[in-house]
């Protein structure tokens, strides 16, 4: 009788334990699944606002191209499925969830690539809505966390050669008559004379800018006493001060 007593008592006393226990899984098992749950409905709507901002951005492409694109022009067309083609291949990338340094960069160069394939006298318009929706492009990837540049941007100005960027970057664009030859063959090579006539300056005064852009790898000059052309260096410069100016205007 006594050991019936016990095995009550015993009974008695691990039944609210194991309930409790049995209780504690439940709720453990609930709070995963609702997690699992929570992940799941926050990733599809992740994914359902990723590719409505990539239709978005189809739009914006197409009409941003049509309205800043130089018209009229014999080369409209193609350069309009061009720059289509390479902007809507960026806008994809947005719908890998995350995107590398080294494919902007990639994407950059690309841009470059393709400006050093024309020299259209209205080109720089173009490339500059363009460069301008390729910006755009970039924000949006900044603001979904799909591509930071922020750490990137810290470590290149903690590495700034303040001596050398004076000296071969802001000391030559300092002048507004360089900066003026600069914007003036960017879409074309120049000769002397052309240039003379276009700026105002005359012998010496113009030489002496020229070989000021020379000697900092700005422009190039084709052969002895040929034309001047930009290089790569100076077109991106140009490209840089271009989007600085518009994004103090925005």
């Amino acid at each position: 009788m006594e050991r019936v007593n016990n095995l009550k008592d015993s009974t008695n006393y691990d039944t609210p334990a194991k309930l409790e226990a049995i209780h504690r899984d439940i709720k453990r098992l609930m709070e995963r699944t609702n997690q699992e749950y929570l992940d799941l409905m926050m990733a599809n709507l992740r994914k359902d606002f990723i590719d409505s901002i990539t239709v978005y951005l189809s739009d914006d492409i197409k009409k941003g191209l049509e309205q800043g694109m130089v018209d009229p022009c014999p080369m409209r067309d193609t350069c309009k499925s061009v720059f289509t083609a390479y902007l809507e291949e960026n806008s994809k990338n947005i719908q890998q969830g995350h995107i590398s340094g080294g494919t902007i960069a990639q994407k950059r160069d690309e841009l470059n690539q393709i400006r050093k394939k024309v020299s259209g006298d209205n080109c720089d318009a173009c490339f500059q809505e363009v460069n301008s929706l390729f910006e755009k492009q970039l924000n949006i990837m900044d603001s979904l966390q799909i591509y930071s540049f922020n750490d990137e941007t810290k470590t290149e100005i903690a590495v700034i050669d303040e001596e050398k960027i004076v000296k071969n970057v802001l000391e030559p664009l300092s002048n507004r008559q360089r900066l003026q030859i600069m914007k003036y063959m960017a879409s074309q090579t120049r000769s002397f004379s052309i240039l003379s006539e276009f700026t105002g300056l005359r012998g010496g005064n113009l030489l002496f800018h020229l070989q000021k852009l020379l000697e900092n790898d700005l422009i190039m000059q084709r052969h002895e006493r040929g034309d001047y052309m930009i290089t790569k260096k100076g077109f991106n410069l140009l490209l840089l001060l271009a989007n600085f100016q518009k994004s103090t205007e925005d």
